[in-house]
């Protein structure tokens, strides 16, 4: 798996648990979420080794764990600071479907893939689609992958259509 796949994963984790649980304090949550993600990884590694109650010491993170973070931590700031705008261009395009009763995993996959093509020019708006849809197809339900993936399609038509010039 790619840097910037893990990266939108961690990504999509963060927004799922910010969205259950607004924290109070946002810079506090994203150091407890990524030393969390640092010591789940460590765990693997040591293949359940630790004991129960017992305190890991993290070591500082390595060079692929702070390029991971360098690019998931601007995407889940940028798709906070812009998820009310957000959440209504999900539900212009979601006919049929309270906005509530769509799956949390599949709201915020979403919500990060129209962060991404609304306000990222470096990333191509259907790299952010195909990511959304895999990344969708491996956390939510079988039917997600086709639901993500028509949600922002639809989005993507209406933010790429070219101006039309008189001839």
């Amino acid at each position: 798996m790619g840097k910037r796949r893990e990266a939108r994963e961690r990504a999509v984790q963060f927004l799922f648990q910010h969205d259950l649980n607004p924290p109070d304090n946002l810079e506090l949550e994203l150091a407890t979420f990524w030393n969390s993600q640092r010591a789940a990884a460590i765990e693997d590694e040591k293949s359940g080794m630790a004991k129960w109650g017992e305190v890991t010491e993290l070591p500082p993170p390595t060079a692929e764990e702070a390029e991971m973070r360098v690019f998931a931590e601007p995407l889940i700031r940028g798709t906070l600071e812009h998820r009310d705008a957000i959440d209504s261009i999900i539900k212009s395009h979601a006919r049929n479907w309270d906005f509530h009763r769509i799956a949390a995993v599949d709201r915020n996959i979403m919500r990060l893939a129209i962060y991404e093509m609304l306000h990222r020019q470096d990333i191509p708006p259907v790299v952010s689609i195909n990511e959304a849809v895999d990344i969708a197809k491996k956390f939510s339900t079988e039917d997600s992958g086709k639901f993500v993936n028509g949600i922002l399609d639809k989005v993507r038509g209406e933010i790429l259509r070219p101006a039309r010039n008189p001839k």
